[in-house]
């Protein structure tokens, strides 16, 4: 999937349906990861076809997009993986990397890291009920297990079961005594694990993640690999995907557009979805870093982030806020 050189990163909280067409607004080509979603909550809530609805939701125009699971049920996965694919996505993806509380008390994530056979199950089972890509994300090792024969040896049980790309946070994730914020952060980054793999698994497809940050390094890692993930820089920064697609994936036909063109387009979408209920303050939340260096990018942050919360706001709320821009 050529979607891959540039990808931006399933994050908790942030890359709903609203902010991930606010990003296809900005890069046709990238690819897009929903957050991760919990099999147990596609299959055992109450309401469940209602509720599996809203967790599947996505714009027509999101594609490409891939969904994140996370669990370590062969067979509750391979289930959601199915419903994937016939919601529509492109991709499956599993989540062997998130090293938080609530992930590790529920057995998987980071944790499965110690578990390369289960992985291989769940990458198994799912291959046979769908035919779009089951990849998985995870980390170069856990705690104490984080030599380069233990992650290779990970790579390579998981990949015996039909697993042919691996996005890869080059960072180690300590499962004990350091935050989820702390283990994207404190850990070295050790791409030569990354760039030795894919040396060592020239046939696999490898995305490295983690501290990429600017497009020169995108250009730099796609030397080494097959492509990068982008997490929360993309998100606090996103114009900086604004030449992506005419830059790294050559699209001749790209068209650059300037901020002020994406918060017009935004402007319709967010039209359209107020009059299905959904609150401004829910969707302006996730365009607040549009103007990141530039004049007034203070004040189109704050009036945005106060005056979106009013019962009756409305787009005339995004508007007003464009006027505190210094051209």
């Amino acid at each position: 999937m050529n979607a891959r050189k540039i990808s931006i990163a399933p994050m908790m909280g942030w890359t709903d349906r609203h902010a991930r067409y606010f990003l296809r607004l900005i890069t046709k080509q990238s690819l897009l990861y929903t957050e991760m979603i919990n099999t147990g909550a596609l299959l055992h809530n109450d309401q469940t076809v209602g509720k599996q609805k809203r967790l599947l939701a996505y714009h027509a125009s999101e594609h490409p997009l891939a969904l994140q699971l996370g669990g370590s049920d062969p067979q509750a996965l391979m289930q959601c993986a199915l419903m994937a694919e016939n919601a529509g996505f492109d991709e499956v993806n599993l989540n062997v990397g998130c090293p938080s509380d609530r992930v590790r008390s529920g057995a998987f994530g980071a944790c499965l890291m110690a578990k390369p056979e289960l992985v291989a199950d769940c990458v198994r089972a799912m291959n046979t009920s769908v035919s779009i890509p089951i990849t998985v994300k995870c980390r170069i090792g856990i705690d104490d297990m984080d030599d380069y024969q233990a992650f290779e040896n990970f790579i390579s049980v998981v990949a015996s079961a039909g697993c042919e790309t691996f996005i890869v946070h080059a960072r180690k994730a300590w499962l004990q005594g350091l935050s989820p914020k702390e283990n994207r952060e404190v850990p070295p980054l050790k791409y030569d694990y990354v760039h030795r793999l894919k040396n060592q698994r020239p046939e696999l497809t490898i995305v490295i993640n983690g501290g990429v940050k600017t497009i020169e390094t995108v250009q730099q890692q796609l030397h080494h690999v097959d492509g990068a993930m982008i997490g929360r820089e993309a998100y606090h920064n996103p114009y900086m995907l604004a030449s992506v697609d005419s830059h790294i994936y050559q699209d001749k036909s790209a068209n650059i557009k300037s901020r002020e063109e994406i918060v017009l387009e935004m402007c319709d979408y967010i039209d359209a979805e107020l009059v299905n209920g959904v609150a401004l303050h829910s969707m302006t939340r996730h365009i607040l870093g549009l103007f990141q260096g530039r004049p007034g990018a203070r004040a189109w942050r704050r009036y945005l982030s106060e005056e979106s919360h009013r019962p009756d706001a409305d787009t005339a709320v995004v508007k007003a806020a464009l006027t505190k821009i210094i051209n």
